[in-house]
C-alpha cells in the first residue's frame, strides 16, 4: 500500500477528531434512516447481520423509520441511491461496503444536512463519518481455536477481496493459528467478490482438495459452511453464528454486532450531538465478538480463548503485537511495540505462515 494512503488515514483520522459540524435535534418520529446494502438480506452473513442492527435501532427508537436496497454494486449507482434517499426525507445515510467510500463523499457534498456513515472507510468530511469494528480480534482468537483442531496442518481461507480489511483479518487469524501451531500454514484462495455462493463453495473445494481440514472465510454467505459440512472439515465462520449451515462442523465465528453502533448514531442525531468521526470499536466495546463454540471445541481450547481474549479487553496487549514478520521474514513489527491504526488500516502485506500472494 502506497504511503500516501496511510498518510491519508491519518489525516482522515485527525479531521474527524476535530471537527465542528453539527447538526440539530432531530425527534426520533422525524429520524428517516437509509441503508446502502452490498447484498442480499437473505445472505446470512453480511449484510443479514447489518440488518438485524437497523432493526435494533428501529425497534430503540420508536417513530424512526428507514429503508434499505439490497445488492448496490459498489459503484455509480450506489450514487443514485444514495441521492434518491435523500428526495424521500432521509437525514441519516448508512452505505455498508467499503467500495462505496469515494461515492458517499459525492453525494455528502451536495447534502451539507444530511448525516452519512460509511462502512470500513476511511474518508471523512463535515457531514461524513466512517465506522467499523476490530473484527481482527476475534479472528485472532478463532485462529486458536482453527490451529488447534487442524491434523493436517493446512488451515483454508476463502477470502472475498485483496483490500485491507481482507489482508489485516487473515493476518490475525494467521497469528492465533501460529502461535498454538507453529507448523500450520494458512493458504488463501481469492474469491474479487463479496457475495457470490458458488465461487465460495467452489473455492472451500478446492482448498479441501489442496490438504485443508479447517476452512475460514471472508465472504458473505454460507456456502462455506456448506461445503465444509459436506466434505466433512471443520469450519471457521464469519459475521454471524454459521452453525446452521455446518450444524456438526462449526467451531465459532468472528461476528458482528451492528445495531450498538446504529442506535448509537440515531442517539446522537436525535439529540443534535453527532459529530464526523471515525469509529472503530473492538472486543472491548462489544461490537464484535464470538460465536458459540461448536461442540468438538475441548474446554481447554475454550480456556485459552478467555485467557488471550481478557488480555485485548484490558488493553494491556494486542493482536499486532511485534515481533512480526512477513512471508520473506522481514521484521514487519519490533519486539514489544504495538502496530498503530494507521498502519493496520493499510496493511497490504502477509504475515508468515500465510500462503498466498495479494493481487495489485
Amino acid at each position: 500500500m502506497r504511503k500516501s494512503w496511510a498518510i491519508a488515514i491519518v489525516m482522515a483520522f485527525l479531521l474527524a477528531a476535530t471537527a465542528a459540524w453539527a447538526i440539530a435535534p432531530v425527534p426520533a418520529k422525524d429520524i428517516k434512516a437509509g441503508f446502502v446494502y452490498i447484498g442480499p438480506v437473505g445472505d446470512g452473513g453480511w449484510t443479514y447481520m447489518h440488518d438485524k442492527g437497523r432493526l435494533e435501532m428501529q425497534k430503540a427508537f420508536p417513530g424512526l423509520t428507514s429503508s434499505i436496497v439490497e445488492s448496490v454494486p459498489e459503484g455509480p449507482d450506489s450514487v443514485r441511491v444514495m441521492e434518491t434517499f435523500v428526495r424521500n426525507g432521509s437525514k441519516l445515510v448508512f452505505a455498508t461496503s467499503f467500495g462505496y467510500m469515494d461515492f458517499v463523499q459525492e453525494v455528502a457534498k451536495k447534502h451539507p444536512d444530511v448525516v452519512f456513515m460509511h462502512c470500513s472507510g476511511y474518508k471523512t468530511a463535515p457531514n461524513v463519518g466512517t465506522y467499523f469494528g476490530r473484527i481482527y480480534q476475534p479472528r485472532y482468537l478463532s485462529g486458536l481455536v482453527a490451529g488447534k483442531m487442524t491434523k493436517s496442518n493446512i488451515i483454508g481461507y476463502v477470502a472475498a477481496n485483496p483490500i485491507p480489511e481482507v489482508i489485516r483479518g487473515i493476518n490475525a487469524f494467521t497469528l492465533g493459528v501460529r502461535k498454538v501451531n507453529p507448523k500450520a500454514k494458512v493458504k488463501v484462495v481469492w474469491l474479487f467478490s463479496w457475495f457470490d455462493p458458488g465461487k465460495e463453495k467452489e473455492a472451500t473445494k478446492a482448498l479441501i482438495d489442496s490438504g485443508a481440514d479447517v476452512i475460514a472465510m471472508h465472504a458473505d454467505s454460507g456456502a462455506a459452511p456448506q461445503a465444509a459440512e459436506e466434505a466433512k472439515v471443520w469450519v471457521v465462520g464469519y459475521n454471524n453464528d454459521m452453525s446452521k449451515y455446518a450444524p456438526t462442523r462449526h467451531l465459532t465465528a468472528p461476528i458482528w454486532n451492528w445495531g450498538m453502533l446504529y442506535k448509537y448514531t440515531a442517539e446522537k442525531v436525535e439529540k443534535g450531538t453527532w459529530k464526523s468521526e471515525s469509529i472503530w470499536w473492538g472486543l472491548k466495546e462489544k461490537m464484535v465478538g464470538l460465536a458459540p463454540y461448536g461442540k468438538a471445541v475441548p474446554e481447554s481450547v475454550k480456556k485459552l480463548v478467555a485467557e488471550e481474549q481478557g488480555k485485548i479487553v484490558s488493553g494491556k496487549w494486542d493482536v499486532f503485537t511485534g515481533p512480526i514478520r512477513d512471508q520473506s521474514g522481514k521484521v514487519k513489527v519490533e519486539a514489544g511495540k504495538r502496530m498503530s491504526d494507521g498502519d493496520m488500516l493499510s496493511m497490504s502485506w502477509f504475515v508468515q505462515g500465510v500462503e498466498g500472494t495479494i493481487p495489485k
